[in-house]
């Protein structure tokens, strides 16, 4: 009998177990739940109604068919404008240039302002100027208007080794410069031509849509960096604000009321398919106690990975930190 009542007090034991678990599981499901249509809803204007379509461009701007035809959807949509909020570096040349003849495809069906929050540099700064419109923060930084083609040579590490590379060229230029050789006077010229071609192309750009006279932009286009401060001087931007500033613009001059709700239209992020990789990397650091630490490496990881994807001719604005 004792044993019995032994065996029968387990059992309650291990249903009481049981039962506080399920529970607990239930739970955290409805807060999922709950999570998420918080997050619905604090996104939840329709696409089909009127809006204000609110674009970000942050991290590194390349090639990407999936924002194009995101700017596509909203020229489609009931959009009675765009707010293109810039946080940017910028990135390749044709990816910036792509994302630029969106723009300006878009600014055809809808009234398209650009907000730089943080920095417009480079690239970003080219599709700031796809905007009617640039908006920026009084200490925010724009300009950077140059193009780079950068390229490692390790020929001096590799006599030290003692490794030779050998190769078999169809033509002198084939496949020039390169890492492992030193770069022939040809060489150089060859890809100089490219960079001033782009590089004409990128002023051009500037002088057409900021409409400005030969002095200012000789002093905009050596590749520096300005604040919006100095910008606005510059006629690199028009007004120094925020996305306030942004929908009183809209209002004055386009007729979209300031009160109409915002809408952010969002597409695949360029991490994307490493997502579950820095997410339980960022999720096992911050659980040992340093959510700092945690932030940092996720941060990195996606400057590594959206970096590993650039290749040619860069617009981009990375500061020196070699002292």
């Amino acid at each position: 009998m004792s044993l019995d009542a032994d065996q029968i007090v387990e059992r309650r034991r291990l249903r009481r177990k049981v039962t506080f678990w399920r529970t607990l599981g239930v739970l955290a499901a409805v807060a999922a739940l709950a999570v998420g249509v918080a997050s619905v809803a604090g996104d939840s204007v329709s696409a089909s109604s009127p809006h204000v379509a609110r674009v970000t461009i942050g991290g590194i701007i390349r090639n990407d068919r999936a924002r194009v035809e995101l700017l596509e959807e909203i020229g489609r949509s009931r959009a009675r404008a765009v707010i293109l909020s810039i946080d940017s570096p910028g990135g390749t040349v044709t990816g910036s240039e792509q994302l630029f003849d969106a723009l300006r495809r878009l600014s055809e069906k809808k009234p398209v302002v650009a907000v730089v929050e943080g920095i417009a540099a480079s690239g970003a700064y080219i599709a700031a100027l796809g905007a009617d419109h640039i908006v920026a923060r009084r200490n925010a930084l724009v300009g950077s208007v140059g193009v780079i083609y950068q390229y490692p040579n390790v020929t001096e590490l590799l006599k030290t080794v003692g490794v030779t590379m050998e190769d078999i060229k169809s033509s002198p230029l084939k496949a020039s410069p390169n890492p492992y050789t030193p770069t022939t006077p040809e060489a150089r010229a060859a890809v100089d031509s490219l960079v001033k071609d782009s590089y004409a192309w990128f002023t051009g750009l500037v002088s057409t849509r900021r409409k400005m006279s030969d002095d200012k932009l000789a002093t905009v286009t050596d590749g520096r960096v300005f604040t919006g401060h100095q910008g606005l001087a510059l006629q690199l931007v028009d007004e120094l604000g925020d996305e306030r500033t942004a929908r009183a613009w809209l209002a004055r001059e386009k007729g979209v009321p300031e009160n109409l709700r915002v809408r952010s239209w969002r597409t695949k992020e360029v991490d994307s398919e490493f997502g579950w990789l820095l997410g339980a990397a960022r999720g096992t650091v911050a659980a040992l106690g340093f959510p700092q630490a945690a932030e940092f490496l996720t941060q990195t990881a996606r400057g590594a990975l959206e970096r590993a994807q650039l290749d040619g001719l860069l617009a981009l604005w990375h500061p020196r930190t070699d002292g």
